[in-house]
């Protein structure tokens, strides 16, 4: 399955991982694989679909503008504590509103290719403005250093 201009198929695997903390063991969840459709799917791999919203172009943008930018493979948590992947996202505010409703999400840094097709996705459709109470915090603490006679950071 070829990608088209905003879906971006892709085979997911995750592996269950046993951790000891002091005499305790926690089972966690980690991704495994994550490689485009048009490759062989590696074993025990599901099909999840990355697509792009214009309405999300905002929250793409200031993704692909942060130092460390991320994927977020959103999951669904099965009755036996199975992790299996369902949707793959490059928008913040997706992947805060499955955490806020205890759906598990994993994080990845954003490949460079996907990166490339975002930017390609939002130059074709244009770039949207990032609204102000997004940025407020950034402005707030800009301001509190100039009270306090700092230098901004």
């Amino acid at each position: 399955m070829q990608h088209t201009d905003n879906q971006w198929p892709m085979y997911v695997s995750l592996k269950k991982v046993t951790k000891q903390m002091g005499r305790w063991t926690s089972d966690t969840w980690e991704l495994d694989q994550i490689v485009p459709a048009t490759n062989q799917p590696p074993s025990g791999a599901h099909l999840v679909l990355l697509e792009l919203h214009k309405d999300e172009r905002g929250s793409y943008r200031i993704n692909l503008d942060m130092d460390n930018a991320m994927l977020y493979i959103v999951c669904d948590e099965l009755e036996d504590g199975t992790w299996v992947p369902s949707l793959v996202s490059a928008d913040q505010n997706v992947a805060a509103g499955c955490l806020e409703a205890d759906t598990p999400v994993l994080s990845i840094l954003l490949p460079s290719a996907i990166a490339c097709w975002i930017e390609a996705f939002i130059t074709r459709h244009g770039e949207v403005e990032i609204s102000a109470h997004r940025r407020k915090h950034v402005n707030r603490r800009k301001e509190l250093a100039e009270a306090r006679g700092e230098k901004p950071s």
